[in-house]
């Protein structure tokens, strides 16, 4: 068997086990800068590459959560945006993901998170498939399973959407 068969069966197999997808908010679907104006008010870049990928993945049937310890509304109004549902404030990510499963009867080794800082280390261990972006904490990728071709911000969702319908690959090309 090649590398090549290897990781596309392991993507197969990968779709399957998925009961949700959890995703840290800074670093992973923004950049991990912020835009302060003068006033106080802050803003974020997002990619919409990233909505269009979270949109399929609803489609799917896969549960998507974000999980954050930002407390910014912006959080919550891009949560909104994609039809997910968003935790924020959180100060222990670990604890609160373990009671969210419990509450859902969902697996921890049937999670994806997809972090990239050293506040995502402790929840990243627990979780069945931990996944970070190319520009994440070193401790953070020698933890996870699959680190992603692209940096936060960048396309982050869309990018590992390609781990879990690896013949979207293509199709997701002409859009």
């Amino acid at each position: 068997m090649t590398k090549k068969d290897l990781k596309k069966q392991t993507k197969v197999l990968f779709l399957k086990n998925i009961q949700l997808i959890v995703y840290d908010f800074d670093g992973v679907l923004t950049d991990n800068k912020v835009i302060l104006r003068e006033d106080g008010i802050e803003s974020v870049v997002v990619n919409r590459s990233d909505g269009l990928a979270i949109g399929i993945i609803n489609d799917r049937g896969i549960k998507q959560i974000i999980l954050t310890m930002e407390t910014n509304k912006v959080v919550e109004a891009r949560a909104n945006k994609l039809n997910i549902p968003v935790i924020k404030g959180v100060v222990n990510k670990k604890e609160t993901l373990v009671s969210y499963c419990n509450e859902n009867n969902i697996q921890l080794s049937n999670v994806v998170y997809i972090g990239n800082d050293i506040n995502d280390f402790e929840v990243m261990s627990i979780v069945g498939y931990p996944v970070c972006p190319l520009d994440a904490y070193e401790e953070i990728k020698r933890i996870s399973k699959i680190i992603l071709e692209v940096k936060g911000g960048e396309g982050v969702v869309r990018d590992f959407l390609n781990y879990i319908e690896p013949d979207n690959k293509e199709k997701l090309k002409c859009i």
